[in-house]
């Protein structure tokens, strides 16, 4: 009976705490989400809670927060420029996936080690996948909304011209720099709750800045040719880069010192 209870209280907590969030995000003035975002983050802060804990629940709920506060920066100014998220940054279910589908992955894999399956990746380095994908995607957010707000000189990433705020593929240093905070803030959040070291830190922070300059790349060079390379879609990719160069660099590290 206890481990029955054991097995079930998790989400018994998960559903509880994740519809009373829900309820209040609902009413509260400032819509951060749509009504079908409502209910996909719900689903996504479940799948979180229970694979991973309070620990992963950290780590997604401090992108959440952070990012939806970024969005908001200058908004005024970038909906004048025609620059501004949609909606005026409330996220929808394609939002929620876009950012979290590599996460929830990442999750899911640790929860199915945790019940006696075999994945083929260790949990160690899934987790730190975890991190760097949310470190990946707070720091693309960020660099691009800072520099959308506050870039004085903006480049394309591919050719370094001058481009207006706003163009896929732009860079500047300013959302450059900015980029790099958030995915050290966050990565650290990682680190604080237990789920990465130190050097996981340092990993989750290189990944992020190689697939957020990977992701403005595509941007520069993909986007506009396929109808079907949404922005949404290009997030996936993004968090996937960060998530994947994040592993490659641990296990190239652990074969260099062993």
């Amino acid at each position: 009976m206890s481990s029955l209870i054991y097995s079930i209280n998790p989400w018994l907590v998960a559903v509880g705490l994740n519809t009373i969030l829900l309820g209040l995000a609902a009413i509260a003035p400032k819509k951060l989400l749509t009504p079908a975002g409502l209910f996909h983050a719900w689903l996504l802060a479940i799948l979180i809670w229970v694979t991973l804990g309070w620990q992963g629940y950290a780590v997604v709920m401090f992108y959440f927060i952070v990012g939806s506060g970024v969005t908001r920066i200058g908004m005024a100014q970038k909906e004048a420029e025609g620059i501004a998220e949609k909606r005026s940054g409330a996220r929808g279910p394609e939002n929620v996936w876009g950012s979290a589908l590599i996460g929830a992955l990442c999750a899911l894999g640790v929860g199915l080690i945790n019940s006696g399956f075999f994945v083929p990746i260790p949990q160690p380095l899934l987790l730190l996948a975890y991190v760097a994908s949310f470190s990946t995607k707070l720091a693309d957010t960020t660099a691009s909304e800072v520099g959308k707000a506050y870039g004085k000189s903006t480049f394309l990433i591919t050719t370094f011209q001058p481009v207006p705020r706003g163009t896929e593929g732009a860079v500047s240093l300013e959302g450059t720099l900015a980029g790099i905070v958030a995915s050290v803030a966050i990565a650290f959040v990682g680190w604080g709750v237990g789920l990465i070291d130190l050097l996981g830190v340092a990993w989750c922070v290189l990944a992020a800045f190689i697939a957020t300059n990977l992701e403005s790349v595509i941007g520069a060079t993909l986007q506009s040719k396929y109808t079907w390379l949404t922005n949404e879609v290009v997030n996936i990719f993004n968090t996937l880069i960060g998530a994947i160069a994040s592993v490659l660099i641990a296990w190239t590290w652990i074969n260099i010192i062993n």
